[in-house]
């Protein structure tokens, strides 16, 4: 997808949320859109050519078909309805197009197994039942996910270690209601976030064969565990970033520091950290907000905002 830069990516966002928006209004102009985004028709053309590989007028009619493409598939409309909510004006019109768009009739394809999607520039596509699927800012590789993930996790981690600083020592040992058996007896505020912190310092000293001590975690403080997950947070997120970059996730390696030495795969226990980690923090958030703190943005989908 051809950007000029970050300005032209984020006004082209923009148009993409208005189309959306009016995608049913068989009405509307490109002179129309070009309005509602505050800029002239031809500046409009420009930045949509410059950016999406494809005119305004033909990218909405692409998207158009494909929606009249899944509609073809999925309802049991005459082609003539999906022809007029596609914006055509006739049945033959309609057909012709398809036709063009791909390589059959709208009647032979609905009987068909193929896929909707049209091949255009920029990976801008409909996305059923009534978006556009737009393609990320940055090619998302599957193997730096749980790397970016980790991420995530340590700066909610920051935040809840600043929400537990402002409250008392009574709020901080108070036992937590809801808890899950075998993973954490009688749980408080204090308890988890110290395990939070040393399951990836516990990690870390695993990785490296050597022994974790568990009484720091015996009545631990903020600033301990503060200063802790500034030293252990990092390291286990480098250490993950690096073995996702060198596709080394499915490396085993011994932890010889149990009683009994145990073989793991470093997604498995990258798999475990996330997991246990996620029950543990809800615990917390949910105190946390039962005992007056904060909010804490704890969830991926802002963390991954486009």
């Amino acid at each position: 997808m051809p950007i000029a830069d970050d300005a032209a990516e984020d006004r082209f966002a923009r148009f993409l949320i208005v189309l959306t928006e009016h995608l049913d209004d068989r009405e509307i102009s490109g002179a129309d859109l070009a309005a509602k985004l505050f800029v002239s028709r031809s500046l409009l053309d420009r930045l949509v050519a410059a950016t999406a590989g494809e005119t305004t007028a033909r990218l909405r009619r692409r998207l158009l078909l494909e929606r009249a493409a899944y509609r073809l598939r999925t309802s049991a409309n005459s082609v003539l309805d999906v022809a007029v909510d596609a914006g055509y004006s006739s049945n033959e019109a309609f057909t012709r197009a398809f036709q063009r768009a791909y390589g059959t009739s709208p009647r032979q394809w609905r009987a068909s197994a193929a896929a909707f999607i049209i091949p255009a520039p920029n990976g801008v596509h409909f996305y059923p039942p009534g978006g556009l699927r737009l393609p990320g800012k940055e090619k998302a590789i599957s193997m730096f996910l749980a790397a970016d993930m980790i991420d995530q996790h340590i700066a909610v981690l920051g935040q809840l270690l600043d929400r537990s600083q402002t409250l008392t020592r009574d709020q901080l040992d108070a036992p937590i209601q809801i808890n899950v058996q075998g993973i954490d007896d009688n749980p408080t505020i204090r308890s988890l976030l110290s395990r939070l912190v040393g399951q990836l310092a516990m990690w870390n000293a695993s990785m490296a064969s050597e022994p974790y001590d568990f009484g720091i975690e015996e009545d631990e403080t903020i600033d301990s565990m503060r200063a802790r997950l500034a030293a252990a947070g990092p390291a286990f997120a480098n250490f993950v970033r690096a073995a996702s970059e060198q596709d080394r996730l499915g490396e085993i390696f011994v932890d010889a520091t149990c009683s009994e030495p145990n073989e793991f795969t470093f997604a498995g226990m990258v798999g475990h950290v996330l997991t246990y980690a996620a029950y543990r923090r809800t615990l917390v958030v949910g105190a946390l907000a039962s005992a007056g703190a904060p909010d804490v943005e704890d969830d991926p989908l802002v963390w991954f905002r486009p």
